[in-house]
């Protein structure tokens, strides 16, 4: 048995459908079925029972997978090992990075620590905060939006001040009454945007919510006019001229989105985990 074997199990158990894992490993679906059969047949066991809506655990498969991820865990503790017993910087990064930072700031990031350590392999994982945060034990380093992790080691990376855009003004002595577009992001978020409306209902009154996918999409929706955005200043520089805008702010103070670098303890032994974590609180971001 191969380490991809015991994980291709593990992400056919955490997806549940054998199509929709071949999408996320990107390879064929019946590459994965024909390694899916021999993996049965090298235990002699059925692993997963199929039913037309997902694959079902059987009590032989729990304890396959039980040992698969024994596995994979010594695997990872053995490439730690080596990573800190050799003097050149190589082994492997594993990141968690929230989906904006890993748009806006982390290819450059990671172009410069590539060409200064190509021999470390870099695992990378983008998405909302909220998700990284449910499972950070499982990288090197989490780059996170909001509030930091409290069990972990956190750095300020940068502070991120949100403003308000539309393509129409904003009037002072009436209310400004528009759609709002908001894009998918953690709850923190939507809680800042949410309590800075209650407390300037008497200026700004959303019409009606819709929500898009991607903060670029949201952008582009206010561009042409359907409705205003909240955008922090990180993705907005550019915009600053060309449309009215309102910093939030309550009680004299800006409504500002944090971004933390967070890591466990003692994992700074690893060499090119202690690089990487140099490299981005030398990083000016605004």
């Amino acid at each position: 048995m191969k380490i991809e074997d015991y994980e291709l199990l593990l992400k056919l158990n955490e997806i549940g459908t054998i199509r929709g894992t071949a999408k996320a490993i990107l390879i064929s679906q019946p590459a994965v079925t024909q390694r899916l059969k021999y993996i049965e047949e090298y235990f002699g066991v059925t692993i997963f029972i199929r039913t037309p809506k997902s694959l079902v655990l059987t009590p032989s498969g729990e304890i396959i997978l039980s040992h698969a991820k024994q596995v994979i865990d010594k695997e990872q503790v053995l490439k730690n090992k080596l990573s800190k017993s050799s003097l050149e910087v190589q082994g492997t990064l594993s990141i968690a990075c929230s989906s904006l930072i890993s748009q806006r700031f982390l290819p450059k990031i990671l172009g410069e620590y590539t060409t200064m350590f190509p021999k470390v392999t870099i695992d990378l994982v983008t998405g909302i905060s909220e998700d990284i945060k449910r499972n950070h034990k499982d990288y090197h380093v989490c780059i996170i939006r909001g509030e930091k992790l409290k069990e972990s080691t956190s750095i300020r990376l940068f502070d991120d001040p949100l403003y308000i855009f539309d393509t129409e003004s904003f009037p002072k002595e009436s209310i400004k009454e528009r759609p709002l577009i908001s894009f998918k992001s953690d709850d923190s978020m939507h809680e800042l945007v949410d309590n800075w409306l209650y407390h300037h209902q008497h200026q700004i009154k959303p019409l009606r919510t819709m929500t898009v996918d991607q903060i670029e999409t949201c952008k582009q929706f206010m561009k042409q006019g359907i409705g205003m955005a909240v955008l922090p200043k990180s993705v907005s520089d550019s915009m600053m001229d060309e449309f009215p805008h309102v910093a939030l702010e309550l009680d004299g103070k800006p409504v500002t989105r944090y971004t933390w670098v967070s890591y466990q303890e003692g994992i700074l032994e690893l060499p090119q985990v202690n690089e990487f974590i140099k490299m981005l609180t030398e990083k000016s971001f605004m």
